[in-house]
């Protein structure tokens, strides 16, 4: 009878230890999980797309991957186009550095963004815009069903872009339907989008821009 009152012991606190375990991995919150950007098949996974879609991308290489420094350099001489991460993301947090090549001459209107949320083609497109107008939240996209543009420059809250040949930070999150930019350590535009999965990206649009530090998390 003793023998057995033990083990009756040990299978009544292994229950309890279990039911323990199992609680609290119930209760600890489920954390982000970090995207690699750039691994070992990195040029499988970003794909160059005209804007507009339905182009051909021009056959001059103007996008250049250093997966070990994590750094992406746009020459901005091959037309302009997006460079789409392949895989779809809902919620996420992305963060970049970027900072525009200064040009010498003439009178430069820097221009080119970073995506999110887009669809696989770029029809429907949701824009950080990088340029000397400052950083605002800008594309097209489904209200109703159907594609509609939209602009956030005049809600923007200060332009805190810095000077070409400066680094400037970008932090873009989105969770549900609520999308928000930071621009160097301030949010300066919060939208509401009925899209709630998408790709990122990269735009090229004239101008020889260097993106570096590039992580994204996905959110659960």
């Amino acid at each position: 009878m003793q023998d057995c009152a033990e083990c009756f012991k040990m299978i009544r606190n292994n229950i309890s230890g279990f039911l323990c375990l199992t609680a609290l991995a119930v209760a600890l919150p489920v954390t982000a999980q970090t995207v690699n950007l750039f691994p070992s098949d990195y040029e499988k996974q970003w794909t160059r797309i005209t804007v507009p879609p339905g182009g051909t991308v021009s056959n001059i290489p103007q996008w250049h991957i250093d997966a070990a420094k994590r750094v992406i350099v746009c020459d901005g001489n091959g037309g302009h186009e997006w460079l789409r991460f392949n895989r779809e993301i809902g919620n996420f947090t992305f963060h970049v550095k970027w900072r525009f090549t200064p040009v010498t001459t003439g009178t430069p209107k820097y221009n080119s963004g970073v995506f999110f949320r887009n669809n696989d083609d770029g029809a429907i497109w949701h824009q950080a815009q990088t340029g000397a107008g400052g950083g605002y939240i800008f594309g097209v996209t489904p209200v109703d069903g159907k594609p509609q543009s939209f602009n956030l420059r005049k809600e923007m809250k200060e332009n805190r872009v810095k000077p070409a040949g400066q680094w400037n930070v970008y932090d873009i999150r989105c969770v549900g339907d609520t999308c928000t930019l930071a621009v160097n350590g301030e949010i300066v535009n919060t939208v509401k989008l009925s899209v709630d999965k998408g790709y990122v990206g990269l735009e090229s649009e004239g101008y020889q821009i260097t993106f570096k530090d590039l992580k994204l998390r996905q959110l659960p």
